[in-house]
């Protein structure tokens, strides 16, 4: 596996629009683990392709140490309910956080790494990793959705008063 280099704000390919994925090749499926190896690395919690440089629809989540490790490949979201206002950061935008408001409750239908589509429904902080990540499958980031912007810091500072 290896370790891919995360593209930041500025880079034109985050504001670009993705292509399917047509077949589930090796090339995807080394994509997949090193995709997932490098969100790992940084400390994220989700990766879309055109994070790493790849014009693709694939993303990695995993919101939990221990829990699942979602592997979407052609994801869209199908259903969506509720809504949940919240502080939200993104491993191409380093040093800063902003409140978004995402759905509550989503349903996402993907194709996984062995081609089998299927369904999970999410809700609440794996909800909005879902949607964070399928944005960047369209050229959106969070802060386009922002109501409000913060650097780490002053959110550190506002949690300590």
């Amino acid at each position: 596996m290896a370790y891919l280099t995360i593209l930041t704000e500025g880079d034109e390919t985050l504001r670009k629009k993705c292509r399917p994925i047509d077949e589930i090749t090796p090339r995807i499926l080394t994509l997949l683990d090193d995709m997932a190896e490098t969100m790992h690395k940084a400390n994220g919690v989700g990766l879309a392709g055109p994070q790493v440089g790849v014009l693709r629809r694939i993303v990695v989540v995993q919101t939990e140490p221990d829990g699942p490790l979602y592997e979407m490949i052609n994801p869209k979201i199908i259903e969506f309910s509720g809504s949940q206002l919240d502080y939200e950061g993104c491993l191409s935008i380093p040093g800063k956080v902003g409140v978004v408001d995402r759905p509550d409750k989503v349903t996402v239908e993907a194709t996984d790494r062995n081609g089998v589509q299927y369904r999970v429904t999410a809700e609440g902080f794996l909800a909005r990793a879902f949607c964070h990540e399928l944005d960047h499958l369209d050229g959106i980031l969070y802060t386009d959705k922002a109501k409000r912007m913060m650097t780490q810091d002053e959110l550190e500072h506002e949690e300590d008063d």
